[in-house]
Order: structure tokens, then C-alpha cells, then sequence
């Protein structure tokens, strides 16, 4: 019997130093991470806000892991294209999602049919910056402010034009807002992402565009564009001398984005979390505060559980604007 407790004890100890071992492992196995380069996908095409932002945060965590950050440019679909890539890819940490609130918050009520289940198919990191949005306007376009757009509007239903960057995008969404507050009919012309939409409205080949402070505001400042208005409640520092659409008289026609990094559900939650600590510590760097806000967005951090509570958040919000206006992008 002795013997037999001896043994017992030897199992439990040896099981012990076992475990003890696979927790070692475990903790040498995160902080290894990253040991090779590692890939986010921004799920539109290069030059818009989404890209842009993206950009900034990558160079710095690239400095910081001491590997390559590569940005990977699937767009599509509204997004959905690079959504479907991550979803697939393996959940190991080296292929991230940049989304916004148009992909995470947005598109799974605007779309009726998904490749992936947006409940399931991502764990969220953390977010990167909030971007308000300006309502902007082709230099050939008469009008210098809303009231003169929604008059004109008003006199020629169906003569003017917006662009998007897709269908089903925040930029979409938020001009259909701006229509159903105004009681305008303005033409939607999609293009495949922000970049070709904005050289498009620079060649006046469309009127309107609401996009992010981020990726217009150079354009703005240029003068190859005007800006009508601020699309959030609150003038921005980028474009200080431009109202807001509820000082231009327009209410109930707010928005904007916000971008964030996300990873394949089943990502390991020690990675999740250096990822989310990394990211936040770049984000507190004075240059890269200093270089989003300078171009209209406000670096944001924060935890992986605020940034899955803002996503829920904003999805009920655009949910109730997308079924009481019956929009669909499908």
C-alpha cells in the first residue's frame, strides 16, 4: 500500500513538472511571436482611409517586432472580399484584418448572404483611430455649401451624383442618410474603393463623395476639392474652417468610421493580447497621433472587449437606419 501511495505521488508531481513545462512552452511559444513577417489585409484598394491608416500603425509595429508588417490590398464587395481571407487564413496570428465600421458593423445587415459568419469568424483586437467623415464636392460643382447643394438638389431630382467606395460601405451608407434627412434623389456611382472614387470626383466626372478627414483632407487643403461639411457632431482640427451638417441645418445625418484590427477566430489569446498591447503602445507614440491627426483621424486604443462592445454597438445602430429605410447592397 505504501508503495503503491509512493507511486501515486511520483505521477502527480511528474504530471506537475509536465504541466509546468507546457505552460513554459506556451509563454516562450507568445513571445516568440512574431517570427516572420506578418500580413494585414485591408479589405479595400490602396489611397483610401482605411488603407492610409493601416499604413501608419504597420511601419511602427514592423519597428517595434523587428519583422516585416506587410499590408495586403483585397478589396471587393464592400469589404467582403478581404473579410472572406481572413476568415479562411490560419489562426495563427500572422494574418491580420484591419475593419472598419462599415465592414464589422455595417455589412452584416446590409448583406443579405455572407461567405463567413460575421458572428463567429473574427476575434477583435483592438481599435486604432476614429475617422469623422466631410461631405466634399468637385470644384465644378456650383454649390459652396449644403444649403445651396440640397437646393439644387431639390430643383433637379436624379442631376447629381455621389460616389462610394462600393456598395454597402460606410461612405454609401452615409450619403443615404444625408438623402433621407434632406428629402433629396442624388445618383450613387460605386467604384472599387475609396481611391478610384476620389480621382473620379478630382475629375468631375462625379459630384459628391463622403469619405473620411483622413484620406481627403490633402486633396481639400490642395484645393483639387472643396468641402461642404463635417459629416461627425464636432468641427475637426484638420479642416477647422469647415461646419458641420448640423450647422449647415441638416440634423440626424451623422457619421463616420472608425478602424481597428481584428484576427481569424480561434487566434491564440496570448497573441491576441501582445498584439493588442503593441498596438496600443504605438498608438500613444507622439508622431503617429500627430501623423493621423494631422490628416483628420484621432488615434484611438483601447481593449480587445471595448472594441468588440463599440462593433455590437454600432451594428444595432446601423441595423435600425438599414431596415427602417429597407437599403440593401445585395
Amino acid at each position: 500500500m505504501q508503495q503503491s501511495i509512493a507511486l501515486s505521488r511520483r505521477g502527480i508531481a511528474g504530471l506537475a513538472l509536465a504541466a509546468g513545462a507546457l505552460a513554459l512552452a506556451a509563454g516562450a511559444h507568445a513571445q516568440a511571436w512574431p517570427a516572420k513577417p506578418v500580413t494585414i489585409v485591408v479589405p479595400f484598394a490602396p489611397g483610401g482611409g482605411t488603407d492610409i491608416g493601416t499604413r501608419i500603425v504597420a511601419q511602427k509595429l514592423s519597428q517595434l517586432w523587428g519583422q516585416s508588417v506587410l499590408v495586403d490590398n483585397r478589396a471587393g464587395a464592400g469589404g467582403n472580399v478581404g473579410l472572406d481571407v481572413v476568415a479562411r487564413a490560419k489562426p495563427d496570428g500572422y494574418t491580420l484584418l484591419t475593419g472598419n465600421v462599415g465592414t464589422q458593423s455595417i455589412n452584416p445587415t446590409l448583406y443579405k448572404k455572407l461567405s463567413y459568419n460575421p458572428d463567429a469568424a473574427f476575434t477583435p483586437i483592438g481599435l486604432l483611430a476614429e475617422l469623422p467623415f466631410v461631405l466634399a464636392a468637385t470644384n465644378s460643382l456650383p454649390a459652396k455649401n449644403v444649403r445651396e447643394l440640397v437646393a439644387m438638389a431639390k430643383a433637379s431630382p436624379d442631376k447629381f451624383t455621389y460616389a462610394s467606395s462600393g456598395n454597402g460601405g460606410s461612405p454609401h451608407l452615409s450619403a443615404e442618410t444625408f438623402k433621407i434627412a434632406t428629402g433629396t434623389r442624388i445618383l450613387h456611382v460605386p467604384y472599387k474603393g475609396g481611391g478610384a472614387a476620389m480621382t473620379d470626383l478630382m475629375a468631375g466626372n462625379v459630384h459628391l463623395l463622403f469619405a473620411s478627414v483622413l484620406e481627403l483632407s490633402g486633396h481639400i487643403k490642395a484645393g483639387k476639392l472643396k468641402a461642404l461639411a463635417i459629416a461627425s457632431r464636432q468641427r475637426v482640427a484638420a479642416l477647422p474652417d469647415v461646419p458641420t451638417l448640423e450647422e449647415s441645418g441638416v440634423s440626424g445625418a451623422e457619421s463616420g468610421s472608425w478602424l481597428g484590427l481584428l484576427a481569424p477566430a480561434g487566434t491564440p489569446a496570448a497573441i491576441v493580447e501582445k498584439v493588442s498591447h503593441d498596438l496600443q503602445q504605438v498608438l500613444a507614440l507622439p508622431e503617429v497621433q500627430q501623423q493621423l491627426l494631422a490628416q483628420g483621424a484621432v488615434a484611438k486604443g483601447g481593449t480587445p472587449a471595448e472594441f468588440a462592445g463599440l462593433i455590437a454597438a454600432d451594428r444595432r445602430r446601423y441595423a435600425r437606419i438599414i431596415v427602417e429605410n429597407n437599403l440593401s447592397a445585395d
